[in-house]
């Protein structure tokens, strides 16, 4: 008996972990269907200038005016910021270092007129 529930224990502390994982995935997979049915919308509101990429690869209101940007933009940077976290978590980084990244790689691809932040905070239009 002194054998068997240390075993159990083991057992289960396995099985918690694997449900974390399976449980992680799960969740990366929703929120990269809700990142890719977004896109549209984002892509939408960058070109009337509502939505601009900033220097931490999150999205900043541009104009307020546009009332349904705030909402996108916070549910897409709620989105990153789990995706950057375990981007972190895979490659022994931090989510800083992974967004900062993100934000160069953003800014470089982005459609020329989509308002972008450098890495000094300056915002133009590309």
């Amino acid at each position: 008996m002194k054998t068997l529930l240390p075993r159990l224990l083991f057992a289960l502390l396995l099985l918690s972990g694997a449900a974390t994982a399976v449980h992680a995935a799960d969740d990366l997979a929703a929120v990269k269907t809700r990142m890719t049915a977004r896109i549209s919308a984002i892509d939408a509101l960058k070109s009337k200038g509502a939505l601009g990429e900033n220097n931490q690869a999150l999205l900043e209101v541009r104009d307020p005016a546009v009332k349904e940007a705030a909402g996108v933009a916070a549910d897409e940077n709620k989105d990153r910021a789990t995706v950057y976290a375990a981007l972190a978590k895979q490659t022994g980084s931090t989510p800083d270092q992974v967004a900062k990244a993100r934000a160069r790689t953003i800014a470089a691809n982005s459609a020329k007129g989509v308002w972008v932040q450098d890495e000094k905070g300056a915002w133009a239009k590309k």
